[in-house]
């Protein structure tokens, strides 16, 4: 881990330099460019409050809201969704790296993992903006957005080992992570609250380790409540992230000797 810190350090600047890079190849032709990037995700959001906020007038969920409600839970699954889509297929994306230069492959998810970082930071920052236009002033639990942000990093990090690396040689993986995340998006309390679910179903429903997150947000945003007031979700969340991310690591370092030979 701390090779794998000093490592990021001393390539800050080419990773950099690679993540600008990543950004002018996915929306390069387009006429309004990177800004398809933060256009996409406001629009899925337009919609949804024009959807439930103006036609069904959905009530408000806990006093709060219903479309910033659900925002803050839409808007960190957006880079759930879009880091491990992106990063299962940094490998195969720039094989040239791999094939021709003498590049620390493990740093390739970090690269995309970076680019939708970037996207989410403008989100973080929209989404406070929406709390402030509805009339609600900033609280010292808004800071914690930045552990959350850091918790779910630390989570995509290793699931990109592990999709990226396995994708060489399976290429199917590909579209698992695609089902997964289209699964995913339904099974996580994004759309509705726990509080609708039997409590003798929480406990699996919880095993999903987004949910951690996703109320994590509402948490530091809505119901003004600390991580640590919940230190049983805390621990299973950090083991189950170290275990992925010592997974990740491992298989990523096994597989990547036959990358080139693969590729």
């Amino acid at each position: 881990m701390f090779s794998f810190l000093e490592n990021i350090w001393h390539s800050r600047r080419l990773l950099w330099k690679l993540t600008k890079n990543d950004f002018k190849q996915k929306y390069l032709g387009n006429l309004l460019g990177f800004f398809w990037a933060f256009i996409q995700p406001t629009a899925t959001i337009a919609v949804f409050w024009f959807v439930f906020q103006v036609g069904f007038k959905s009530k408000p969920v806990d006093d709060f809201p219903f479309i910033l409600w659900l925002v803050s839970g839409m808007f960190p699954w957006f880079y759930f969704a879009d880091g491990l889509s992106n990063g299962a297929t940094s490998v195969l994306s720039n094989s040239f790296l791999v094939k021709k230069i003498v590049f620390r492959v493990s740093l390739l998810p970090l690269i995309k993992l970076l680019s939708a970082l970037v996207i989410h930071i403008f989100f973080i920052f929209f989404m406070f903006a929406m709390f402030l236009y509805y009339g609600y002033t900033p609280e010292i639990y808004w800071l914690q957005i930045i552990y959350y942000l850091f918790a779910i990093s630390v989570l995509l990090l290793g699931l990109s080992w592990i999709t990226s690396s396995v994708v060489v040689f399976f290429r199917d993986m590909g579209q698992l992570v695609t089902v997964v995340i289209q699964f995913g998006f339904w099974l996580t309390p994004i759309f509705w609250s726990m509080k609708i679910v039997p409590d003798r179903y929480h406990s699996i429903i919880e095993l999903n380790p987004l949910v951690y997150i996703i109320e994590g947000y509402r948490n530091s945003m809505i119901y003004h409540r600390w991580f640590w007031e919940d230190i049983n979700a805390t621990i299973y969340y950090w083991a189950v992230t170290a275990i992925i991310f010592a997974v990740g690591g491992l298989t990523f370092s096994k597989l990547r000797p036959h990358f080139s030979d693969v590729l």
